[in-house]
C-alpha cells in the first residue's frame, strides 16, 4: 500500500470548508447549463482552466463568478449533496462547513430556507456528519453582521448551525467593529471563529482575539511575523485552521515549503488541516495530507494527531466530541 493509499484511508476531521468553494467541476458545470450557460465554459476542463489563479484578487473575481450560478435553494440543496458525496469519498467523517448567507440576500435568498435548503443536500449523505458555520461579511460592514447574526439564531437549532464566522477583505475590514455582532453571536450560543492572519498580518490574528474573542483563528498563517503572538497561540491552546495548499493557491504564501505548518506544529501550537475551498483549489483532503507528508514529513502518527486536534478543536457537545475522537483513535486504518 503506497503512503497516499493509507492516507486515502484514515478518517478525517476537517474544520475550514466553504460550501460555495467546494462545489465539484461536474456539479457546476451543470449548475451554468441550468441557468443560461457561459460562452467560456464548453465543458469540465475548461472549469479546472477558469480556477488557475494569478493572485488572491482573481480568486475573489472567480469566486464572484461562479457564485452566479447559485440562483435558488435547489440549488444550494445540490451542491450541498454534492459535496457531501465528496467528503465520504476522502473518508472525512466530520466537517464544519462555511455558508456565506448574507451574500444571497440581495438574490432573494433569505437566510432560514437558505440554511434548510443546505441541509436538505446534506441530509442525503447521510456517511458524513456536517455542521454549519454561518459567515459574518467584513465587505458587508458591522451593521449587516448583526442581522445576519439574530437571522442565523432564529434557525440555527433545526438546520444545526453551530457557530458564526467572518470572511471578507481583512486589510479593508479589520476586527474590532465587528465586536458587538461576535459578542451578540455568543449570547445566542453560538460558537465563533475568524478568517485572520491570511491577507494581513498579526495584528489582525491579536484583533480576532482580543475584540471578538473568538475560539478559533481561521487560516493564522501570518502569527510567526510576531514570536509573542505565537507564544500566545501556544499557551493558550487555540486551534489553527491551517489551509496550506489554498493558501499556495491564492498566492498568500510562495509555495508548500514556505508555509509554517510544519514549525507551528512542532512548537505546540493547535494545528488542524482544512482544504478552505477543495472545488476550486483541486485539493481533497487526501491530496492535501500527501503535500504534508511528501513536503514536511508528517508521518502517519503525526497525521493522527491533526486529526484528534480537528476533534479537539470542533464545535461538538462533549459526549459527542468524545466518541468522534475514540472512532478515529482506534480506527484500523492507522494500523492495516
Amino acid at each position: 500500500m503506497t503512503s497516499r493509499e493509507r492516507l486515502a484511508q484514515i478518517p478525517k476531521a476537517e474544520l475550514h470548508l466553504h460550501l460555495e468553494g467546494a462545489i465539484p467541476h461536474a456539479a457546476l458545470f451543470e449548475l451554468i447549463g441550468r441557468h443560461g450557460g457561459d460562452p467560456a465554459i464548453a465543458n469540465v476542463a475548461d472549469i479546472e482552466r477558469q480556477f488557475r489563479f494569478r493572485d488572491f484578487p482573481h480568486f475573489i473575481e472567480m469566486w464572484i463568478w461562479k457564485n452566479g450560478f447559485l440562483r435558488t435553494y435547489e440549488d444550494f440543496t445540490f451542491i450541498a449533496a454534492a459535496m457531501a458525496r465528496e467528503l465520504a469519498a476522502e473518508n472525512v467523517r466530520y466537517a464544519e462547513v462555511h455558508f456565506s448567507p448574507a451574500r444571497f440576500r440581495d438574490q432573494g435568498l433569505a437566510l432560514a430556507p437558505l440554511a434548510r435548503a443546505i441541509r436538505r443536500g446534506l441530509g442525503r449523505v447521510p456517511a458524513v456528519e456536517i455542521a454549519l458555520i454561518a459567515d459574518l461579511v467584513r465587505d458587508l460592514g458591522p451593521d449587516q453582521a448583526l442581522i445576519t447574526v439574530d437571522a442565523v439564531a432564529e434557525v440555527a437549532g433545526e438546520a444545526g448551525i453551530v457557530a458564526v464566522g467572518m470572511g471578507g477583505s481583512e486589510h479593508a475590514h479589520p476586527p474590532e467593529p465587528f465586536a458587538p455582532a461576535f459578542a451578540r453571536a455568543r449570547a445566542h450560543g453560538l460558537h465563533t471563529t475568524a478568517h485572520a492572519g491570511e491577507a494581513a498580518g498579526p495584528d489582525s490574528i491579536r484583533g480576532a482575539l482580543d475584540a471578538l474573542a473568538v475560539e478559533r483563528i481561521g487560516h493564522g498563517l501570518r502569527a510567526e511575523e510576531d514570536p509573542g503572538l505565537v507564544d500566545l497561540l501556544a499557551e493558550r491552546r487555540v486551534p489553527l485552521e491551517l489551509c496550506p495548499l489554498s493558501n499556495v493557491a491564492t498566492g498568500v504564501t510562495a509555495d508548500i515549503a514556505a508555509h509554517p505548518i510544519r514549525r507551528y506544529f512542532d512548537r505546540g501550537l493547535m494545528v488542524t488541516v482544512s482544504t478552505d475551498d477543495p472545488g476550486m483549489f483541486g485539493n481533497p483532503m487526501t491530496t492535501e495530507l500527501a503535500a504534508l507528508s511528501d513536503t514536511f514529513g508528517f508521518t502517519l502518527a503525526e497525521h493522527r494527531q491533526l486529526q484528534l486536534n480537528a476533534v479537539a478543536a470542533a464545535f461538538l457537545p462533549p459526549e459527542r466530541k468524545a466518541a468522534l475522537a475514540a472512532s478515529i483513535a482506534d480506527d484500523p486504518a492507522w494500523t492495516a
